[in-house]
C-alpha cells in the first residue's frame, strides 16, 4: 500500500475515532504486505480489542486473504464479540487500488456493551410478554495466535474424537480442514499443529496432500 494512501486512511481513522470517542476502535490492515500475519499497520483506540500495530488479522480479514475475491462486498453493522466478552458493532470496509484490487481493510469496532446493558434495563420495564426476542449474530474477534488455536479446536470437533483416539484418516481430515481455512498461513503453525497431532513435519505435509475417502469416491464416480 502506498504511503500516501496509508496517511489518508490514518487521517480518516483518527477522525472516526475522535467523532465517536474512546469506545470506537478503527483498524487498518495492509493486505499488500509480505508478512500478512502482521497486517495491522495502524489502530485507533486499540484498547477496545487489546490489539496494536504489528498484530495479525482477525477472522474476517483472514477469510478475505483466503478467498482472494476480486470484488468482496463491504460488511457493515454486524455484531462481534471479543475474547473478554465485549460486544462490538463492527463494519469491514475494503480499500482498493486503481485497478480495483483489495490492498487494505479498514475495520470499525464500536464497543456497545454498556449500551446493551442500558437497553436491557429499559426493555425489562417497557417490554410486554409477546415481544419478539432478537437473536444476535456474534463473531469472535481474535488475533492470529488465537485464530490458530480456534481452528485446531474446530478441526477436532469436526472429527468428533480427541487426538489420542484419532487414526490416520481422522488426522488427515482434521489437518486438511486446517489447510482449507488458512491455518498454515500463520507463521510457525506447522510446528504447533504437528506437535498437537503427534506427527512429524514430513507426515504433516503428506497429510495436507493426501486424498480423503470423499475425494477417492468422487474420482471413482467420475471415472465410472
Amino acid at each position: 500500500m502506498k504511503a500516501s494512501k496509508l496517511e489518508t486512511l490514518k487521517q480518516i481513522a483518527a477522525g472516526i475515532a475522535a467523532q465517536f470517542g474512546p469506545q470506537c476502535e478503527v483498524v487498518i490492515h495492509d493486505l499488500s504486505a509480505s508478512k500478512l500475519e502482521h497486517s495491522i499497520v495502524h489502530i485507533e483506540n486499540g484498547h477496545v480489542t487489546g490489539r496494536r500495530v504489528g498484530d495479525g488479522p482477525s477472522k474476517i480479514v483472514m477469510e478475505q486473504i483466503l478467498s482472494g475475491q476480486d470484488s468482496p462486498q463491504d460488511q457493515l453493522a454486524y455484531l462481534t464479540r471479543t475474547p473478554d466478552g465485549k460486544i462490538l458493532k463492527s463494519s469491514t470496509i475494503y480499500i482498493r487500488n486503481y485497478s480495483g484490487k483489495v490492498t487494505a481493510i479498514m475495520a470499525i469496532n464500536f464497543d456497545i456493551s454498556s449500551l446493551l446493558m442500558v437497553e436491557h434495563a429499559i426493555s425489562s420495564i417497557t417490554s410486554v410478554p409477546d415481544r419478539a426476542n432478537k437473536r444476535e449474530e456474534r463473531i469472535t474477534v481474535i488475533n492470529v495466535n488465537d485464530l490458530l488455536e480456534d481452528l485446531i479446536e474446530q478441526s477436532v470437533a469436526l472429527v468428533g474424537k480427541p487426538v489420542a483416539l484419532m487414526n490416520k484418516e481422522d488426522k488427515v481430515k482434521a489437518i486438511q480442514f486446517l489447510n482449507k481455512h488458512g491455518a498454515f498461513l500463520i507463521i510457525k503453525s506447522g510446528d504447533k499443529v504437528a506437535k498437537y497431532f503427534g506427527i512429524s513435519k514430513y507426515t504433516l505435509y503428506s497429510y495436507i496432500d493426501a486424498k480423503t475417502d470423499t475425494d477417492t469416491k468422487q474420482e471413482e464416480k467420475t471415472n465410472g
